[in-house]
């Protein structure tokens, strides 16, 4: 019987530390790996006893964990799926067959596993996090769903070889998305030691496929690594190329050549960047058949085709034209502006803009400063929100017009008002951004 309601369980989850929201309850920085340790021997090892997907990267990990759960339930396999973070509820981080578990179902496993969440947080002098508590749910709702979950695909948080999801013995397949300088502060202060951190989630006998990357040192340390530990390890760009047969505002076609087959694709998610994130599958795939698992072609063209990740390139509005991006770092906001000029006619561009405190806003605005028109900065509902006024300081010398506004409503009002039918208007800067401007634009909910 459920003892706490849905609300009561968000409640809960409010009083650990949150780095995502910026909420410090106590001095302990961060959940440690070895206090996550302890709390899963206290719930007898849930992560255990089922296929896993780990993945991590800078950018795309949560469209290739999307694509990949798409891919697998076409193949008829029973999935489990931890992302993060969420758009507009807590519940969309944990997908069960596709679906996001119910209030009720989420409530009562929390309350399940609280009393060894209250053990470790005494045992660890407060250093349990909201996060840490998020990763022991999913697993803990995964282990009640066997033997409905055949895979279990989970998305790192941040970084790798400390994170909180990396608690495994041992991982049937480790994807690698693109690596680029992020939470430097954390992870350090170059590609490569980031790399390195990426690639601590690697085990022996994983298959670890690395997705293109951009610089050519990663994969020497990814594959060190795979050495290392005795790991098989595939880099896509070794033996795949793709190419963009057509673009449309609703789409792409794409061919994916390997030596096995070429195939023509297509996915509803806009932008080179996706056609490369669709190839890591396809490479993944050929490689988990390889091991002997089922994934029919059909399967595999379908699960991309149907496969849509909200909040990356999505289209909210027409006439002006309005399209939301979570790009929070310089290097997504590049593929931003690319994909903008490759997929969309337009006349004129108003960016709304948004961002954590520890992002590179101006690094931001050099990306899209060429493309703008005006560049409205503005606030949003979090601790860690820049104040607009800082980022019109480091945005404002770029050339377009810069301008303040206190609410991502309020910033959307200005582009509107300012913006033609022909005209577009891009959000981005945050998933925060992204969320707000959802609610506003399409009456979604951001109630956690």
């Amino acid at each position: 019987m459920v003892r706490v309601n849905y609300q009561q369980a968000i409640e809960f989850l409010g009083t650990f530390n949150d780095t995502e929201r910026g909420r410090q309850v106590f001095n302990n920085p961060a959940m440690s790996l070895d206090s996550m340790h302890r709390l899963f021997h206290r719930l007898d090892d849930p992560q255990q006893g089922r296929r896993t997907v780990h993945i991590t990267g800078s950018k795309g990990k949560g469209s290739i964990a999307g694509m990949l759960e798409s891919v697998f339930l076409r193949a008829k396999y029973r999935t489990a799926m931890f992302t993060s973070p969420h758009l507009h509820s807590y519940r969309e981080r944990f997908r069960f067959g596709g679906e996001s578990i119910p209030e009720p179902e989420f409530a009562s496993a929390l309350d399940g596993i609280r009393e060894s969440i209250d053990e470790e947080q005494s045992a660890s002098n407060g250093g349990v996090s909201t996060f840490g508590i998020l990763t022991a749910l999913f697993f803990s709702l995964a282990r009640m769903h066997v033997p409905r979950v055949d895979w279990q695909i989970v998305e790192v948080g941040l970084g790798g070889q400390f994170d909180a999801t990396n608690v495994f013995e041992e991982t049937d397949l480790v994807i690698i998305a693109p690596i680029s300088l992020e939470h430097t502060a954390i992870l350090g202060s170059t590609v490569e030691d980031i790399a390195r951190d990426k690639a601590g989630i690697v085990k022996a006998g994983s298959l670890c496929v690395l997705s293109p990357q951009t610089e050519s040192s990663v994969a020497e340390i990814i594959k060190a690594r795979c050495d290392d530990v005795g790991a098989d390890f595939m880099y896509v760009s070794d033996s795949y190329r793709a190419e963009v047969i057509e673009r449309f505002p609703y789409g792409q076609t794409f061919r994916v050549t390997g030596a096995e087959a070429s195939r023509e694709l297509r996915t509803s998610m806009l932008g080179r960047h996706q056609v490369d994130n669709a190839m890591t599958v396809v490479a993944a795939v050929v490689a988990l058949r390889a091991r002997g698992h089922t994934i029919p072609d059909e399967a595999l063209s379908t699960g991309l085709a149907r496969a849509r990740i909200r909040g990356r390139m999505e289209v909210l509005g027409q006439n002006p034209l309005v399209v939301a991006d979570g790009a929070h770092n310089p290097a997504s906001a590049g593929v931003l502006a690319r994909t903008l000029q490759e997929y969309f006619e337009w006349r004129k561009c108003f960016f709304v803009l948004g961002c954590a405190s520890d992002k590179d806003a101006q690094g931001i605005g050099f990306k899209i400063a060429k493309l703008a028109e005006m560049i409205i900065c503005c606030n949003f509902d979090s601790p860690r929100a820049k104040d607009p006024l800082t980022m019109v300081q480091e945005v404002g010398f770029l050339g377009p017009l810069a301008v303040v506004e206190e609410s991502v409503a309020d910033a959307i009002d200005t582009a509107l008002t300012h913006a033609r039918e022909s005209d577009l208007i891009c959000i981005t800067g945050s998933l925060y951004v992204v969320a707000a401007a959802r609610a506003f634009l399409l009456g979604q909910s951001t109630s956690a």
